[in-house]
C-alpha cells in the first residue's frame, strides 16, 4: 500500500516542470502542505529573486542531535532529448516508473512523503527534518544558502541522510565540483606585429598549461588509499573562445574550466597556484604591453566534497537501517559536502541509479523505492 501512495506522489512530483532556469515554487507548496497535513512545522524560504524557494520541515521537538532527509526538488532540462513518452507525465512500464526527475530525485521525495506516519515515531526519539532545495543542478545554490541558516542556529541536526540515486547502497564520500570562467582582455592589432598587441588566446593557452601542470601535481599530492575513482583530484578544460579573424591579435578570450576536488586541501592548492600565476607572471606580461589588459574570474559554482571520515554516525545509522557494511566513494557532486562543512556528519543513499539521471526516459523502479521505503520505516522501528 506504501509503494502505492509513494508512485501516486512520484506521479505529482514529476508533474512539476521544475527544471532549474524556472520556478520551484509549485512543487515546493506541493510539499509543504503534504508535510504540513502529516504534522510537520514547515518553512518556506525565499531567495533573493522570489521565484525559488527551499523548504526545511520538522517533525517531532525542535533540539539538538536530530536527522535530516535530504533531496534537492529541481531538475535538468529536456530539451534535444529523446523520450519516448512526455517527460513530465509519469508512465509505468514493466516495474519502472519513468519522467524527468523520477530518480534525480523525486523518488526518495515521494518516499519520505509516504512515510511521514513511521517518520513521526522516529521522531519521539529524535527530530526528523526535512530538507528540500532549490537549484542544486547548477551549483547547489539552494542548500549553499540553507546551510548558513542552519549554521547560525543555536539548535541543530546532527546527520544528514541524502537521497541523491545511488541504487540504494551507501556512500560516505563524494568530490567537490568547482566551475569557472575566465575572462581575458588584451589589445587587438595586425598579425603582422604581434609585438604591438596582446593575444589572450596565446595567454588563455599558457593558462591552461598551467592548469596541466596542477593536474600533475594533484596526481603526486593524492593521498594513498583515497577511495575515489579516479583517486585524485581532477581538473578539466571545458570550452576555450576567443579571437576574430585568422590575421587579428586576439582581443579577448573566455576560458571555462572545471575541477572535482577530493577534499579542501585541494581545493585551497590549486586556486592559490593559479592565482599566483596570473598575479605574478601572466597579468605582468600583458600590462607591460597594454596597461589595460586583465584577467578576471568568475566563480559559477564552488561546493566542497563529502570528504570520508572514520567516524560518520550517519554511515553507521544507514548500515543499520540497511543492513550493509561498506560504504563506497563518488565522483559526482551533492550537497552532503555543504551539512558536512557546518559540523553535521553525512551519507548518501537513495534510490534509483546515477545511470539513469539526466538521460532521456530517466526511471526509477518500483524495487528501488521499495527498498527505500523499508529503510525509511525502519527509523521508526526500535533499535
Amino acid at each position: 500500500m506504501r509503494l502505492e501512495i509513494t508512485s501516486a506522489i512520484l506521479g505529482d512530483l514529476i508533474g512539476f516542470p521544475s527544471v532549474s532556469s524556472q520556478s520551484n515554487l509549485a512543487i515546493i507548496h506541493y510539499i509543504a502542505e503534504r508535510l504540513e497535513t502529516g504534522g510537520a512545522q514547515v518553512e518556506v524560504m525565499l531567495d533573493e529573486s522570489g521565484q525559488k524557494a527551499n523548504l526545511f520541515a520538522t517533525l517531532g521537538a525542535p533540539r539538538s542531535g536530530g536527522l535530516v532527509l535530504s533531496g534537492h526538488s529541481d531538475v535538468v532540462p529536456v530539451s534535444d532529448q529523446d523520450w519516448s513518452s512526455d517527460p513530465f507525465v509519469m508512465r509505468e512500464d514493466d516495474g519502472r516508473l519513468y519522467g524527468r526527475g523520477a530518480c534525480d530525485m523525486k523518488g526518495f521525495i515521494a518516499a519520505c512523503l509516504a512515510s511521514l506516519d513511521t517518520l513521526r515515531e522516529a521522531a519521539k526519539t529524535r527530530p526528523v527534518h526535512f530538507a528540500f532545495t532549490h537549484d542544486e543542478e547548477v551549483g547547489c545554490l539552494g542548500a549553499q544558502s540553507l546551510v548558513k541558516l542552519l549554521d547560525a542556529r543555536p539548535v541543530k541536526p546532527a546527520l544528514c541522510i541524502i537521497g541523491e540515486p545511488t541504487s540504494m547502497q551507501v556512500y560516505d564520500g563524494n568530490k567537490g565540483c568547482c566551475e569557472y570562467t575566465v575572462r581575458f582582455e588584451g589589445r587587438a592589432g595586425h598579425s603582422s606585429a604581434p609585438d604591438k598587441g596582446v593575444n589572450t588566446v596565446e595567454y588563455a593557452v599558457r593558462y591552461i598549461n598551467r592548469l596541466f601542470d596542477l593536474r600533475a601535481a594533484l596526481i603526486r599530492r593524492c593521498p594513498e588509499g583515497s577511495r575515489f575513482d579516479p583517486p585524485e583530484t581532477t581538473l578539466n578544460v571545458g570550452a576555450l573562445h576567443g579571437g576574430v579573424s585568422h590575421n587579428v591579435i586576439a582581443p579577448r578570450a573566455e576560458l571555462s574550466w572545471e575541477m572535482r576536488p577530493i577534499n579542501a586541501a585541494d581545493m585551497a592548492f590549486v586556486k592559490d597556484e593559479i592565482a599566483a600565476y596570473v598575479a605574478d607572471t601572466l597579468l605582468p606580461e600583458m600590462r607591460a604591453i597594454a596597461p589595460e589588459a586583465g584577467i578576471t574570474t568568475e566563480t559559477v559554482g564552488e561546493v566542497c566534497g563529502l570528504e570520508p571520515m572514520d567516524d560518520n554516525a550517519a554511515r553507521d545509522l544507514v548500515f543499520a537501517l540497511t543492513g550493509q557494511n561498506h560504504a563506497g566513494c563518488v565522483a559526482f557532486n551533492t550537497e552532503a559536502g555543504l551539512f558536512q562543512a557546518i559540523g553535521m556528519e553525512a551519507v548518501i543513499c537513495g534510490p534509483g541509479s546515477i545511470e539513469q539521471a539526466h538521460k532521456a526516459d530517466e526511471f526509477v523502479s518500483r524495487d528501488q523505492l521499495s527498498q527505500c521505503l523499508s529503510m525509511l520505516e525502519r527509523l521508526g522501528a526500535p533499535r
